[in-house]
């Protein structure tokens, strides 16, 4: 299909885009892989006056960690499921963005593209909430920082005003004793999860779970905590008990909505085997074992 006309424009540094979205707002829109935006185009679901192309925009292909890691925007997955600075220091981001697509997508597709854009059932917003982790969003005005947990505010929407950039996301460095995992499902290999589910899990040296993150998507129209389950899980031995304990909370405090794919009932039961795989797997890496 013909795209929609549209004005295009090629800024080649932070301060042009931001000051393209100053000029245009909510008539603009970002494009970077392309990998959703093409597509919603096409079939006439976005129709912006003007598109702001910044794949010149060199500064935001970043990977670089300091205080903790930080991944400019316009890193392809490829990039980021490739380098060994990502490896070692977010191993989940790894595992995540192996799920996602296939590779012709990831190759092209960029890290803040999928953040910024909020599909529910996607995997990087949902290690993202489950890390703990911030996007970068810049405007005329300056750089704040967002926390994943007051990004997402609902399907395909998010808190960046229309005149901001996200220009990068930030993970906090892995406490000692510390585990991770990311499951999903899918009935083919590269579709969106019917339910995916990534946890962090950090231990004492007794075997006690000191803090506890549980993300799910596909579950509802962002990514979703699992409060009740990580609550039940705090203060509590790691182990057989407080992990089924755990998956049943979390199964029970998610009411996703039913579709040809999957009824409501089948996409809790998913979620709640899928907590507590995700469980054993963390507690396994926080105690060397995996």
């Amino acid at each position: 299909m013909k795209l929609p006309p549209f004005e295009y424009r090629t800024p080649e540094t932070v301060e042009e885009t931001v000051e393209l979205l100053g000029e245009f707002g909510d008539e603009a829109k970002i494009l970077a892989g392309g990998q959703s935006l093409i597509p919603l185009l096409a079939m006439r679901l976005s129709r912006p006056a003007v598109v702001i192309d910044i794949n010149n925009v060199n500064e935001l292909n970043t990977i670089s960690n300091g205080s903790g890691l930080s991944i400019g925007a316009l890193t392809r997955h490829r990039t980021a499921e490739r380098s060994a600075l990502v490896q070692s220091s977010a191993p989940m981001l790894v595992a995540a963005l192996g799920y996602v697509g296939h590779d012709a997508i990831r190759t092209r597709g960029t890290i803040g593209g999928s953040v910024a854009h909020a599909d529910p059932a996607a995997e990087l917003p949902t290690v993202l909430t489950a890390l703990g982790g911030s996007v970068s969003a810049t405007s005329a005005r300056g750089t704040r920082s967002i926390a994943a947990d007051d990004f997402f505010e609902g399907f395909l929407s998010t808190s960046l005003a229309d005149d901001e950039l996200l220009t990068a996301i930030q993970l906090p460095p892995r406490p000692d004793r510390s585990g991770w995992s990311f499951n999903e499902f899918s009935r083919r290999s590269g579709d969106f999860a019917l339910v995916g589910v990534a946890v962090s899990i950090e231990l004492d040296e007794s075997g006690t779970v000191v803090d506890a993150r549980i993300a799910m998507s596909g579950v509802a129209g962002e990514p979703t905590r699992a409060i009740e389950a990580e609550t039940a899980l705090r203060g509590n031995p790691a182990g057989p008990e407080s992990f089924a304990t755990a998956a049943a909370a979390a199964a029970a405090e998610i009411n996703p909505s039913a579709d040809l794919h999957g009824t409501t009932a089948y996409r809790k039961h998913l979620a709640g085997i899928l907590v507590r795989k995700g469980l054993n797997e963390a507690c396994d890496r926080a105690k060397g074992t995996r």
